[in-house]
């Protein structure tokens, strides 16, 4: 039996990126990650994590859904859409009568349609660019270096 709680151990939570193929962070990162999170949606099958999905937000008008994990074996039994119905409900409980927030996330290649099932829009569309993203190496390059590098 699936049940839902709001916590998770870095070992899970590390466990549940890999199992998606995501790059490896480091578990103090990983926990001050978590720790900062407006709010957390993990499934368990007994004592056993098996997603989860949380909710990053600047505490005014933007919020950005991250995470939306569930083990493979797992999948295609309705574990992502509880975990997508909990943070949309916990984002629309944070606003008041008039108020908006952006919620933005990225899907994974292949994904988009189960996000547009809660009222995203894929882009690039007619009014919108598309989404971009870029890690950032610990390292001597800083992001100036390596911009633009020609002749003004």
């Amino acid at each position: 039996m699936i049940t839902f709680g709001n916590t998770i151990t870095v070992e899970d939570y590390c466990t549940l990126r890999k199992s998606a193929g995501w790059r490896k962070i480091e578990d103090r990162q990983a926990q001050t990650g978590l720790n900062n999170s407006a709010y957390i949606t993990v499934a368990s099958d007994g004592i056993k994590t098996v997603g989860m999905a949380r909710v990053v937000s600047d505490g005014g008008y933007i919020a950005l859904i991250a995470d939306v994990i569930v083990l493979p074996e797992y999948q295609n039994r309705g574990i992502g859409r509880a975990l997508m119905h909990n943070v949309v409900r916990y984002i629309e409980d944070t606003l008041s009568e008039g108020q908006c927030v952006m919620v933005n996330l990225m899907a994974a290649k292949g994904k988009e349609g189960f996000y547009e099932k809660f009222g995203f829009v894929v882009r690039p569309n007619d009014s919108v660019g598309a989404g971009m993203h870029r890690w950032v190496e610990g390292h001597a390059n800083s992001l100036l270096d390596q911009r633009h590098t020609g002749t003004d």
